[in-house]
């Protein structure tokens, strides 16, 4: 009896031994793909090593993210949306290496977006470029940059319109953001919260936030009652991944964690991606769904302001640019 009673404590503890859990830390916004592609891995990995696999997700803010990373939350993969996110892992953490993002091809970016206007049915204020954010009775809904790195594409990608419109004229760029700044109704923490505010609250004439996300937004709360308008020129939003070293290291994690990132490159996946709105970089994929998304002029945010951490410092740190901006904007 005691044999027998062995034997089966040893089985149960073999198959717990084999399911290993790896927890994601993604951006607010991201739910929705990761309940679709976390059952399509755990199949594929099942079908590779014969193993069953437990996906636990988070999600919040990028920058709370990471936040809540460096503080101890112990996060096998990052999904994030914003490139300073995840070089912070290794700037305060020393949690991933320097050159993270030279792992996995198109700078660790299996998919991008871009920035993109939800209006309610009939666009009744005329909304179609960054210049009619800024117009006198628009009212506009964005997540904080402080807290959000949708928010932060979103205000990098006003002043690089901006700067475009201007030729580069420092002070019409400064009064155009003062007067767009102006406009916001809401700064919402997070992506998903903004969303609420525009679509449930049914406050602001726009919301602006990833292309991906304002067309799902559509679908999800009538296609009849809103429309989405894709600027003709806006910013290159990629969505960085990594491991997280530290922990799948103490954890034994590493091949999996490693293998839950790069099957997200793979066709099928990246066909998956597409059907959440999500431009990616497989060409096969891209041609069967060019006629999905319209031509944009994809600025870089490295082209602008020299690197994502000169854009964090100059424009998102205490005292910064959008301080300074916010400030002037309350006063006119």
């Amino acid at each position: 009896m005691r044999v027998w009673l062995s034997l089966i404590l040893l089985a149960v503890t073999s198959v717990a031994t084999a399911q290993q859990t790896i927890l994601n830390s993604s951006y607010d916004i991201a739910r929705e793909l990761f309940q679709a592609y976390n059952p399509e891995f755990q199949a594929y990995w099942k079908a590779q090593t014969g193993e069953d696999i437990n996906i636990k997700q988070s999600h919040a803010g990028s920058s709370k993210q990471a936040r809540a990373i460096l503080q101890g939350l112990e996060a096998d993969v990052v999904t994030f949306n914003q490139v300073t996110d995840v070089n912070v892992l290794h700037d305060k953490g020393n949690l991933i290496p320097e050159d993270w993002n030279q792992r996995l091809p198109n700078n660790a970016s299996p998919y991008y977006s871009t920035t993109a206007f939800l209006v309610r049915k009939g666009n009744p204020k005329d909304i179609q470029g960054w210049g009619d954010l800024a117009k006198e009775g628009v009212d506009v809904v964005f997540p904080n940059p402080k807290t959000s790195g949708n928010g932060r594409y979103t205000y990098l990608a006003a002043w690089m319109a901006a700067e475009e419109q201007f030729g580069g004229d420092e002070q019409k760029i400064r009064d155009y953001m003062t007067r767009f700044l102006g406009n916001v109704a809401v700064f919402d923490s997070g992506g998903r919260s903004a969303t609420v505010t525009f679509a449930e609250r049914e406050i602001g004439d726009v919301l602006i936030s990833f292309e991906s996300e304002v067309t799902n937004i559509r679908k999800e709360y009538g296609t009849g009652d809103y429309e989405v308008v894709v600027p003709k020129t806006s910013v290159l939003a990629e969505f960085p991944v990594s491991v997280v070293d530290d922990v799948v290291d103490e954890r034994g994690t590493r091949e999996v964690a490693t293998a839950y990132l790069e099957h997200l490159y793979d066709k099928e996946i990246q066909e998956l991606l597409t059907t959440f709105n999500y431009r990616v970089h497989h060409p096969e994929v891209v041609k069967a769904t060019e006629d999905q998304f319209p031509p944009v002029k994809l600025l870089k945010v490295e082209d602008y302001f020299g690197s994502w951490q000169n854009a964090q410092d100059t424009h998102f740190a205490s005292g910064g640019v959008l301080d300074e901006l916010q400030a002037q904007a309350r006063r006119r």
